[in-house]
């Protein structure tokens, strides 16, 4: 027969563990609300400064130091995750991903070299690859003059050659249950339009003209936009990772609370069986007793 007071015990234990999760879940909701305003009010503006970039693409004439590709020697990849657990398959995906890019890589005899971004990329990375920098404490509080100051970074190894072309891998968010793990190249700017750049782009009132007239000129033009939509799609990125990791943590406590409430179900209809058959037991003893009295 089971231990009542062992199984009460589990009881009490399983309970205080879904109140935990359930108070996180609620954490989680309202941090999930600020992020995903944050990311939603950010979209337009990087998916239109893209736009803006592909017509430009599509003009004679058009050339600058970051929109160069070369043949890939050392590359430079960025590895956004986040810096704390509890949130479901949301690291271990991105590990998974950054793992399978470098393998591709080596196999292309590329040199990578990691930007990580979340102590969990970190912890995960320093023993496996070679790190070149950690952001560390980005993720507490996302800010464009912080992103900025890293883009810049890359910016100007890229423009003296140290690096030949900048990936990102991040999750990108697409609902509180629904996030996608994707690989970017964000210089020299890829081929592969992203779904919102697409969508702008289909609609946009640039697709199809020719005859741009640039003022001051395309120099001037170029060396401000370039620069600014490698920041902007940076930190546009950031922001897809901290909603997708609010979003995913949030769904991984409400698993984590329904799980605790079917096991306190269980728990108790096991504790509520063992209490009768002791009452039972106690019965039939007292009746054994009278029964050898007479």
């Amino acid at each position: 027969m089971a231990d009542l007071k062992a199984i009460k015990k589990r009881i009490g234990s399983v309970q205080n563990t879904r109140q935990i999760t359930r108070a996180m879940k609620l954490v989680a909701a309202a941090k999930l609300r600020r992020a995903q305003d944050a990311i939603v009010a950010s979209r337009p503006y990087a998916y239109r400064i893209f736009s803006i970039l592909l017509g430009l693409f599509k003009q004679e004439g058009i050339s600058h130091p970051l929109l160069v590709e070369r043949p890939e020697k050392r590359v430079r990849l960025i590895v956004l995750a986040g810096d704390r657990g509890l949130c479901g398959s949301f690291n271990a995906n991105i590990f998974k991903e950054a793992q399978k890019f470098l393998k591709a890589k080596k196999q292309e005899n590329v040199e990578v070299v990691l930007d990580v971004i979340g102590k969990r990329a970190y912890d995960f990375f320093k023993k496996r690859h070679p790190i070149a920098t950690h952001h560390e404490g980005l993720l507490a509080k996302v800010t464009y003059p912080r992103v900025s100051e890293i883009a810049n970074e890359l910016l100007e190894a890229f423009k003296k050659e140290e690096l030949d072309a900048i990936y990102i891998i991040y999750n990108e968010f697409k609902s509180a249950i629904s996030q996608t793990i994707t690989t970017e190249r964000l210089i020299p700017i890829s081929d592969e339009v992203p779904e919102g750049v697409a969508g702008i782009w289909a609609t946009s009132e640039m697709d199809g003209m020719t005859n741009y007239i640039f003022e001051p000129g395309k120099e001037a033009i170029l060396e401000e936009i370039v620069p600014r939509h490698f920041r902007m799609q940076l930190f546009r990125c950031v922001l897809e990772s901290v909603a997708s990791e609010h979003g995913a943590r949030m769904s991984a406590m409400e698993n984590a609370t329904k799980n605790a409430s079917e096991m306190i179900g269980s728990l108790t209809l096991e504790y509520n069986k063992a209490r009768q058959e002791k009452i039972t037991r106690e019965l039939m003893e007292i009746v054994g007793g009278v029964e050898a009295m007479k």
